[in-house]
This record gives structure tokens, sequence and C-alpha cells, in this order.
């Protein structure tokens, strides 16, 4: 046999012994094997596992400062941006290191580990809901929002208020930023991320709103009948109105603009619409608020885009020329400018009327006007009262609610030229609850005759019977107190 020959069968014995041993130690990973810094030689697929999920479960409170608008910084931890391990199958690729290939290639492999370490990269991700949650609860917060170029009108005269510029968080393009960042160049230190802020310029110009000169609109309603508190919410919910600027295509929620319905915003309880009832609440009568712009707003002719009648009929406008908001139920009043100028909205209150002007450019013909009417399709009248006996109260007990006649009702706008009508429209339809009269009566009394009278009184079905039959008796029982005084 020729030495070359011996030397290569020496090689191949050697080699597949040498197989023969590491086939026994397959379920360890071989000696010098990291992944990253952990040293993996010698561990089983399941130790292996562990030292990284120990390893990535360590980075979950590393301190990540993310800067926000103004320079704002917000600390979190990788846990609160959903670190987790992104590539196991490492575990599985290291302990196949020198099990595959032929017998050279495998001699090769743990030749070349005696001498060089191989090392796998611990991939991260991120959960994108996570930060997105973060950027919206704790940054998002820290926006600036530009204040537009607008109008203030005192004495009589207009004045421009200039605007200011502001900075809005970019989410989508800030969450790309944290992501790729984390999972690219992160040292898994603590470290900063600068967020991805967006300018937002102010709209508006003085040049532009030097066109807002002329009336498109205005109306009245009076609340002289109302008491204090419900006059002094109309007169702070025309308040939080006043001074509005509106540029072309901008929608105005009233809403929006009145609320929230508290103290310290204004109001003060006072009767409103609830369940067919008339109920304290606070900002009760701001629907004469919204009820009044619409109207400002129907004669403007601009783009009404939500409006919703009350439950029962108001007093102060017609059929169907009325605009609710409520809280419970979600009604707002908004309107769009689909003029091509600016709108200024001037809102006074005196002698307990409320009045809003809404100013722009005149844009429409002089020979053109606007009216609105209200039509009454069918009058609901309610039927006889209904009183409810409350034992638990004694005889002299009344608590009554108004009854309400129900109307349906639809409201006109009748268009003329030069004096002559052109259109007659539709603007919308309206349903009012009937709502009859109500009364809840006590019955409570140690007097079974008292008791007789009363219940037949009830039964009725006569509010102003009962109301008779029991001045009548406390009449009586006022008399036999003065008699029994007297002996």
């Amino acid at each position: 046999m020729k030495k070359g020959t011996f030397g290569i069968l020496l090689i191949a014995l050697m080699l597949s012994f040498g197989c023969r041993v590491e086939a026994k130690e397959s379920n360890t990973i071989k000696t010098g094997i990291y992944a990253n810094d952990i040293n993996l030689s010698g561990m089983t697929e399941a130790e292996a596992n562990a030292a990284v999920e120990t390893y990535v479960e360590g980075l979950k409170e590393t301190e990540i400062t993310l800067i926000a608008g103004g320079d704002h910084e917000v600390v979190v931890t990788a846990q609160d941006l959903g670190i987790a391990w992104g590539n196991p199958e490492l575990v599985k690729n290291a302990l196949e290191v020198g099990t595959r290939g032929n017998v050279v290639q495998r001699y090769k492999m743990l030749k070349d580990l005696e001498h060089d370490s191989l090392v796998y990269p611990i991939e991260l991700t991120f959960d994108i809901q996570a930060i997105n949650d973060v950027l919206a609860s704790k940054c998002v917060k820290y926006d600036k929002k530009a204040v537009n170029v607008s109008l203030k009108r005192e004495n009589g005269e207009f004045t421009v208020v200039e605007g200011q510029t502001g900075h809005v968080l970019d989410v989508e393009s800030s969450i790309d930023t944290i992501n790729n960042f984390l999972t690219g160049e992160w040292d898994h230190q603590p470290c900063s991320i600068q967020l991805d802020i967006l300018t937002a310029e102010p709209v508006g110009s003085a040049e532009e709103l030097s066109q807002v000169k002329d009336v498109l609109g205005t109306f009245t309603t009076s609340y002289a009948t109302s008491g204090s508190s419900r006059s002094a919410n109309v007169a702070n919910g025309c308040k939080l109105i006043n001074g509005v600027t509106l540029y072309p295509g901008e929608e105005f929620s009233t809403y929006k603009t009145v609320s929230p319905f508290s103290e310290a915003n204004g109001y003060y309880m006072a009767g409103s619409y609830l369940n067919g009832k008339v109920v304290d609440s606070l900002g009760g009568g701001i629907c004469q608020v919204s009820t009044t712009l619409y109207n400002a707003v129907l004669l403007s002719e601009l783009e009404v885009t939500e409006r919703h009648n009350h439950s029962m009929i108001v007093s102060y406008v017609d059929p169907s020329a009325d605009a609710a908001i409520a809280e419970s139920s979600g009604k707002d009043f908004k309107f769009v400018n689909n003029t091509d100028y600016p709108i200024y909205i001037e809102g006074y209150t005196k002698d307990k009327r409320i009045t809003f002007n809404i100013y722009g450019k005149e844009t429409r013909d002089p020979g053109h006007k606007v009216r609105y009417e209200s039509e009454v399709l069918e009058v609901i009248e309610p039927p006889a009262d209904i009183i409810y006996a409350d034992a638990s109260q004694p005889i002299g007990y009344v608590v009554s609610d108004s009854a309400h006649i129900g109307y349906k009702a639809k409201l006109w706008k009748i268009v003329t030229e030069n004096g002559t009508e052109v259109s007659r429209s539709e603007v919308n339809s309206s349903n009012y609850k009937m709502v009859p009269r109500s009364a809840t009566v006590g019955t409570a009394t140690g007097d079974p005759a008292a008791y007789e009278e009363i219940m037949a009184a009830i039964g009725t079905g006569s509010v102003s019977h009962v109301k008779d039959v029991i001045a009548i008796l406390t009449a009586q029982s006022a008399s036999n107190s003065v008699e029994i005084g007297e002996q």
C-alpha cells in the first residue's frame, strides 16, 4: 500500500472514531459557541433556551427615554415596549454545529471552533401595538396644537390675533423609528430616542381675515321667563362660542365648544329634558344657545352636518327650528363653513335675549333672500292625566309634571330672487313626544275617611281635582286642630 493512501485511511478512521464520540454528545452544544456574550458550550437545548430567555428577561427593565414634543423626556422600559426574543431557532442551529455535512466538513468545523468562537446574535422583537399605546398614552399629550390666525371683535371693530406654530407627534413614523433602532442599533444599554415631530403651522393671514366684514345671518331668541340658573347657563354657553373664527372647509361642533357641563366650566343646575320629563341638570338651557346659533347658520346658508330636534317641543322657536345637544344621547349641532372665505361667530346676551351674528364676505346677489317656515303636520294632544298613589308620603304631598303636546313638523327653506320665489326645499322633519300630565300623590293618613276621599279623587284621573280635594282636606284638618285647642 502506498504511503499517501495509508495516511488518508488513517485520517478517515480517526474522523470516524471522533464522529462516533461526537454522536454521543450531539445533545449538547459544542465548545466555542456563543449567543451574543452567553457561552453556550456544553449546554443542552433546554439549558441554552433558559440562558437566553434569562438574558432577555433581564433587558425588560432597561430604561428607554423617548424625547417627545418640546423636548419632554418620557422614560419607559423595554418591557413597556413589548420586548421579546425574536430568533429562538438560534439554539437548534447551535446544536447542529459539527453534526452536518461529510466527515471532512464536520472535522474542519470542530477544528475551527478551537481557534475562533462562533457567535450567534440574539435578535429582539418589539410589540408594535405596545409602542403605539405608549406613544398615545404618554407622548401625544405633549403635542402643542397650532393656534390659527383669528379675529377679535370689540366696540364694533375687528382686530387680527396672530397665530402660533405648534408641534405634533408623528405616531406612525415614530413607531418605525423606535422599532428600527431597538431591533437594529440598540446595544441593550439605557438609551434615548428622538421621536418624529411634525411642525404644525397656523392657518390664515391678516389679509385673508380682512375680508370678513358682512353679516351673513343673525338670529335672536328670548329667555325672559328663565330663572337665574338657566339664564346664567345661556349666557355662559353664548360666551364660550363668541369669537370663533372658522376657515373655509372647517367644521364647528357646538357640543365640543360648550362642554364640559360642569361647575368649573361655568354651569349651574337648571331644567332640561330627560326621558319625557323636565329634570335639573348642569347646563340646563344650553339647547337655547345651540338653537339660536342654528337659525343664524341657516340664514347664512352654511352647510349643516348634524342637527337633532328636542325630544319635546320648546317654546322659544317654531317647531323644527330647534337644534338640541345632549351628552347622554350624543346629540350635537355641527356645521361647515362652505364659503370661500373665513367666517366669524359673534354671540352676546342682553336683557335676557341671546343673539348670534355670523360675519363673512357676502357673495350672494343683493336680490337673493332666504327665509324659513315651519309647517306643523300633526298635533297630538295628551290624554287624561296619569296619577300615581304613594303610600310612603302623607296626604298633601303632590309632585306633578306638566303635559307636553306632541307635534310632527317640517322646516322649509324658501329662496326668493328679486322678490320672486324660486325654490322651496325641505330642511328637516321633526317628531316631538306627547307627554301627558302626571302626578305622584301621597296617601298615608290615619284618617280612613280622608284616605277614601283622596283615593276617590285619584280615581277621577284629574290632577286638578286631586289638588282641590287636598286643599279641602288640609283646611278640614286645620279646622279640627283649632277646635281641639279651644276645648
